[in-house]
């Protein structure tokens, strides 16, 4: 398979399995959606890891798989290929990508829908699609401004240029950096750490966070609101307070109901 879905402790990798350059064909794409919907859907699943390996993340789309598709044809997969992306910003859990190597249009615009992510120092990042005469397709255009502003995402989009892990990191793309041998292990233990917490909490609070940041102040208050209040129905949400005032903060296990 070119995609694969493997679980530890709670935390989910989708691994990227096609070399040498994980490059996203129609195929790819098809089964990423099909795992990020299966990762929101299992229970065994509390957090989740995109990966595509020691040496690459993604290089891109299949250019040559796309080169032979007119305007017909494009404008019957676009869709699809944003589908198979969003699915992934959807999945309602922590999400880390590990970025080795070249992280570049297609597959940026994949890191750009995780939560976080961790970059090797020697990392490579970019939408280099303006070069090819199009633009990103699969959510760069929109995903890449909410993070790094407006004028830096232009400039990444209108040059088509590479950033280094350091730029990266000052412009925000990448939220940490560490040695190339270390991606995943920083990956995972970012991973763990949100999987030990109340799934239902952190469900709500990314989907709050998420749909708040695409409207206007006041629905964004009243979508906090309502997952707020959701929250006291569960069972996470006693046993927090209740070891919050018997222990003190932090020693709460929660069990995800």
């Amino acid at each position: 398979m070119t995609v694969t879905l493997e679980v530890s402790d709670n935390v989910g990798t989708i691994r990227l399995d096609r070399p040498p350059m994980n490059a996203l064909d129609v195929a790819v794409q098809d089964r990423l959606r099909e795992l990020a919907e299966e990762a929101g859907r299992r229970d065994d699943v509390r957090a989740v890891i995109l990966y595509g390996g020691e040496k690459m993340f993604a290089a891109g789309a299949d250019i040559k798989e796309m080169q032979a598709m007119d305007h017909a044809a494009m404008v019957l997969r676009a869709r699809a290929l944003q589908d198979s992306f969003t699915a992934v910003a959807r999945i309602p859990k922590p999400v880390v990508a590990a970025v080795t190597g070249y992280a570049l249009g297609g597959g940026l615009e994949l890191a750009l829908c995780a939560d976080f992510r961790v970059a090797a120092d020697d990392a490579r990042l970019g939408q280099p699609e303006i070069l090819l005469g199009v633009i990103p397709g699969a959510g760069g255009t929109q995903r890449l401004p909410r993070l790094v502003g407006p004028a830096r995402a232009k400039d990444l989009i209108f040059t088509g240029r590479h950033v280094g892990a350091e730029e990266a990191l000052a412009i925000g793309l990448v939220d940490s950096v560490v040695p190339a041998g270390e991606v995943y292990a920083a990956a995972a233990a970012m991973a763990a750490r949100y999987a030990e917490g109340p799934a239902l909490a952190l469900r709500a609070a990314k989907q709050a966070v998420d749909s708040g940041l695409e409207t206007d102040l006041a629905t964004g208050l009243e979508i906090e609101r309502l997952h707020f209040a959701s929250l006291f129905a569960t069972e996470d949400q006693k046993t927090g307070m209740r070891s919050f005032a018997e222990e003190g903060p932090g020693k709460a296990r929660f069990t995800g109901r």
